[in-house]
């Protein structure tokens, strides 16, 4: 189902193809694999879901030739030259009237420069900025010029949304991933044949508006904060924006930032703000790839794609209801892989004419077992209490995917040359004590090529120099704080590596515990906040007001050195009393219940309006100076036990559990399901449980030491 989306113009802008693209210190710019396919699927999404007209979509895409690598696919005029982008920035604002809504998506590489700008910025400043095709012979479009050209819509009168798929550092990296960046600082000049989009004086006019807003420089390419415009980054400054195959069958890529983004705009939530995608975006984001942190900037509360579409509510129809092979009822639905859903992703059924954001007339809940292309195969479940009354034509409304319990580790056979001759020669005899110690085990399963993206890859496992097991994401990077290490020919080393993946998968499986039903009655109703810290407050003391308390240097990354307090702030704004419980996630992968902290109490009660101020000094795990620890609140209207998830550090004994399930508790079903020894279930299907009854806010916490 699709609804137009009124004066909504867009600019796509991809670049896989880099012509010519040495730079004078010899480093370049490698040819990207997915970024034509990013702007290729929004592209079908802002035609089939938003009914944008052709004619209002501006696109310029450079794609690699299989039978020319000297020459992209594309036409000059059509290729993402700097002056061409330039050019179609310019024109997007000629073509939308005062008070449309201009959307910008750019996927490729970023890129890091010396600054143009030193009379501006200083002499030792950095210039960060787009890459475009031709960067070998031109330049970056910097930071300062993005915003200008930003500053130039917006004052047209017109609402911009900017996405940026790409990052400005990067790397080498192992496994199916690719970066968009470069680790390089260019030095080229500008050359004296290319003028900037404005003035000098028109640019430090804009620098110093901007830093007068009390940005610390700009942020997230180079773009400072405004009331005009929404910004959503792939990553911080100094971080990796990555692209993976997400589809293990085809292999093909795509940009982490655009295959989340266009996952949770499919979902289509009523009054779905950008604070809401970013959310949800920066959870799969950064539980996929921890080395990666979306940034959004501006308006984030504003609603997605305008205020206009809040009251809207997106459903697809039930095709048929049929009985399967064991005479169980299913439902054919009208979506599928092209709508960007995945094996086990679930839906509430809603009956035609009913209320699609009241929770209470769902009939059933419907889990795809069986996805094609544009129609899949649902498993049927009731409603508690009600019988299963599904029809043809009912509705279907996305509520919640679901979580892999059971996680895939792939065994990676490092080539020869990279290596010890002795090492090598006991790789394989290394990996196959893996295979073997894995066997029974419920929570890890060896990954094969033929996995499909359904069930992807979690974690890899290999041999560095001196013959230990390393522990890596799936990207190839080694995960911190996963110690001591443990060579392949220590007594249980095989036995120590699948104990330390299941507690791994234990973590991220309860990382990733989350409501994402928008109808349900708590969604937003609990807000969270890292309110200042201080270096004065002794335990005990009254709670200082927020006046009084040392605001962060970066409040998109709030910061707290180990000795200080820091204090963070629960409200309540539901018109119920809420039950709350604050549990962190340690980067020594430790999951401790910190709020309420004394053993026995299991939750703390705020009243309808309520707020809390909760004083916690963090300290530093592991033997790095720098820490990074998730925040996350659990929100219920009935009592609820979230023990079940806590976890000690890496290689400690758990502790007996003395609690057991409630009975009749779904919710508690599910937690207990992630502490168990051997998970029942593949999959953790979050909205079996009640979904109007909870909700969840996660925040991130730098501390230093």
């Amino acid at each position: 189902m699709s609804v137009p989306t009124p004066d909504l113009y867009a600019l796509l802008i991809a670049i896989d193809a880099y012509l010519p693209n040495r730079l004078p210190d010899g480093s370049s710019y490698r040819n990207l694999g997915g970024c034509v396919r990013d702007i290729t699927h929004v592209e079908t999404f802002l035609q089939t879901m938003r009914n944008v007209p052709a004619d209002r979509i501006l696109k310029l895409t450079a794609s690699v030739n299989p039978n020319d690598i000297t020459q992209p696919l594309e036409s000059p005029e059509h290729l993402p030259t700097r002056q061409n982008i330039i050019a179609q920035f310019r024109k997007l604002g000629e073509m939308a009237p005062a008070g449309a809504q201009v959307y910008i998506h750019f996927s490729g590489h970023g890129g890091r420069a010396k600054t143009i700008f030193p009379e501006i910025k200083g002499e030792t400043a950095i210039d960060e900025g787009l890459v475009p095709t031709d960067i070998g012979t031109s330049q970056y479009i910097r930071d300062l010029e993005l915003a200008q050209l930003l500053k130039e819509l917006a004052d047209r009168g017109l609402t911009v949304t900017l996405v940026l798929d790409c990052c400005h550092s990067g790397g080498a990296t192992r496994g199916d991933v690719e970066i968009r960046g470069s680790g390089a600082i260019d030095d080229k000049p500008l050359s004296s044949t290319q003028e900037l989009v404005a003035s000098l004086a028109t640019l430090a006019t804009l620098w110093q508006d901007s830093t007068q807003q009390g940005t610390r420089a700009l942020k997230a390419s180079g773009l400072p904060e405004s009331e005009n415009y929404v910004v959503l980054a792939a990553c911080r400054p100094n971080e990796f924006a990555y692209e993976y195959a997400f589809n293990r069958e085809t292999k093909e890529r795509n940009g982490a930032l655009t295959y989340w983004l266009l996952d949770t705009l499919r979902q289509q939530h009523p009054g779905q703000t950008y604070k809401d995608l970013y959310d949800r975006i920066n959870a799969k984001i950064h539980s996929q790839f921890p080395q990666q942190t979306p940034m959004l900037m501006g308006e984030g509360n504003r609603s997605a794609w305008g205020n206009t579409l809040a009251e809207v509510r997106y459903a697809v129809p039930v095709i048929r209801v049929e009985a399967d092979a064991t005479g169980a009822t299913q439902a054919i639905l009208a979506v599928g892989q092209s709508a960007g859903v995945s094996k086990g992703a679930e839906f509430a059924i809603y009956p035609r004419g009913a209320d699609l954001s009241n929770p209470v007339e769902r009939v059933a809940i419907a889990q795809i077992v069986q996805r094609g292309a544009a129609q899949s195969v649902c498993h049927l479940k009731p409603i508690q209490g009600q019988p299963l009354q599904v029809e043809q034509g009912d509705q279907a409304v996305l509520i919640s995917p679901s979580i892999n319990l059971i996680r895939k580790v792939w065994l990676d056979a490092v080539p020869p040359d990279q290596l010890p001759d002795q090492v090598y020669a006991s790789q394989s005899e290394a990996l196959n004590a893996l295979v073997t110690a894995l066997q029974g085990n419920r929570w890890i399963e060896v990954a094969t090529e033929q996995d499909s993206d359904d069930d992807p890859i979690a974690y890899q496992v290999r041999l560095n120099a001196q013959g230990e097991y390393i522990i890596c994401d799936r990207t190839g990077a080694p995960f911190a704080n996963v110690t001591p290490a443990v060579h392949w020919q220590d007594f249980d080393a095989a036995a120590i590596v699948v104990k330390r993946l299941v507690h791994l998968a234990k973590y991220h499986a309860a990382l990733e515990l989350d409501n994402t039903d928008k109808t349900a009655a708590l969604a937003g109703k609990v807000t969270i906040e890292w309110l200042g810290t201080s270096d004065t407050y002794e335990a005990g003391d009254p709670i200082p007001p927020k006046s009084r308390l040392t605001p962060f240097a970066d409040p998109s990354q709030p910061t707290v050195r180990e000795g200080e307090y820091i204090f963070l702030s629960l409200s309540n704004t539901a018109t119920q009393a809420l039950n709350l419980t604050v549990l962190n996630f340690g980067s020594d992968w430790s999951v401790e219940q910190i709020h309420p902290s004394r053993p026995g109490e299991l939750f703390v009660t705020l009243d309808p309006g309520q707020k809390e101020t909760i004083p916690l000094s963090p300290t530093v795990e592991g033997s790095s100076d720098t820490v990074e620890n998730t925040t996350k609140v659990f929100a219920t209207l009935n009592p609820a036990n979230f023990r079940w998830l806590e976890l000690p550090s890496l290689d400690e004994q758990l502790p007996a559990k003395s609690f057991t399930t409630r009975s009749g508790s779904p919710l508690e079903a599910l937690l207990s399901a992630i502490d168990a020894e051997q998970p029942a279930t593949r999959k953790l299907t979050v909205a079996a449980s009640p979904s109007q009854e909870w909700t969840t806010r996660q925040i991130l916490l730098t501390i230093t030491r």
